[in-house]
């Protein structure tokens, strides 16, 4: 394996582009997992943590954040914490002081998933071997997903700071061969269909610079509850991202997005739209979930993340709204 250190941005995709195999590495705290377990082998290893992509600044309409940005940086951040509450609280459910000091903001985005089939190199995994089949349909998948799922995947996205991202409607800036774009945070990640080991619609020599998030009000009244099996750092069994602006009791805006249940964060934007123009009640908050849910795919295994989702989206909104009143 190469090693290789680049001092600019355009150098790294450069040197991406030029060599087929090779990979980024930024914090390595999900990458150097992967090399250890054979899940990854590539030929050479391009080190851009150390490229100057590291600040947390604003720009016009929200808060701008750098790729490099520690995670432990960014929750504690009081532009952050001030203006975008969601994120700060998303990142200290997502993991460890030690990992939050290790970890990046774009590598954070970009880690694949902990299915324990993905990362046992025994077993059958399309989205490690493309066409080999998918272990955990018949196997274990009390962790499987319910939204978006497909015959060739059932894994799910362990990124919080995603989901937290995604209700926010936040960009991402990104630097290619052709030059940098910016695209919706909703089109980073895609859903498996039948191509399971594409995990972004990213270009392979496609970087990362920063991500653009819009501080709204509703940005501003935010919060993120995590539900996993034990009060200490684990993976969401689900997790909910909700911002919101009530006015005279209405819901004027509302996001939504949910952890835990898709191979990508998920947006419920129809539970969204259901919830517009009303009054935030309980019962208005579980019809709007049950709407979302509508296309859930279960099984015995699964079945329990559909109460626990309804159940997890009411409480955070409707503490929001009364926080909003008070």
């Amino acid at each position: 394996m190469e090693y290789v250190r680049p001092a600019t941005p355009a150098e790294a995709v450069a040197t991406v582009a030029a060599r087929p195999g090779a990979r980024f590495l930024a914090g390595g705290t999900n990458l150097v997992d992967h090399l250890k377990l054979g899940v990854a082998s590539p030929e050479t290893l391009v080190d851009v943590r150390r490229l100057p992509l590291d600040a947390v600044e604003t720009y016009d309409g929200g808060v701008r954040v750098g790729a490099n940005v520690l995670n432990s940086d960014l929750a504690s951040h009081p532009l952050v914490r001030s203006r975008l509450p969601l994120v700060s609280r998303a990142l200290l459910a997502g993991a460890s002081g030690q990992i939050r000091n290790q970890a990046t903001t774009g590598g954070n985005l970009l880690q694949r998933t902990r299915c324990v089939y993905f990362q046992d190199v025994t077993t059958p995994c399309n989205k490690r071997e493309p066409g080999s089949g998918c272990s955990a349909l018949e196997g274990y998948g009390r962790y499987n997903a319910i939204l978006g799922a497909s015959p060739a995947c059932v894994a799910t996205h362990p990124s919080d700071l995603a989901v937290a991202l995604a209700a926010l409607d936040a960009s991402v800036v990104l630097l290619g061969a052709d030059g940098e774009r910016r695209i919706p945070f909703e089109e980073l990640h895609r859903l498996p269909g039948d191509d399971a080991a594409t995990d972004t619609t990213l270009g392979p020599d496609e970087l990362i610079l920063a991500v653009e998030v819009p501080t709204t009000e509703a940005a501003r009244r935010s919060a993120y509850r995590k539900v996993r099996d034990r009060a200490s750092f684990a993976f969401a069994l689900v997790s909910v991202a909700g911002a919101v602006r009530v006015t005279d009791g209405v819901v004027e805006d509302v996001r939504i997005a949910w952890g835990g249940v898709a191979h990508k964060p998920w947006r419920a934007r129809r539970a969204e739209a259901a919830l517009v123009g009303q009054a935030l009640t309980a019962d208005a908050v579980r019809a709007a979930v049950d709407d979302e849910l509508g296309a859930a795919e279960t099984t015995p295994q699964t079945a329990y993340k559909v109460p626990m989702l309804r159940n997890t989206t009411v409480l955070t909104l409707t503490q929001l709204a009364e926080e909003e009143v008070a």
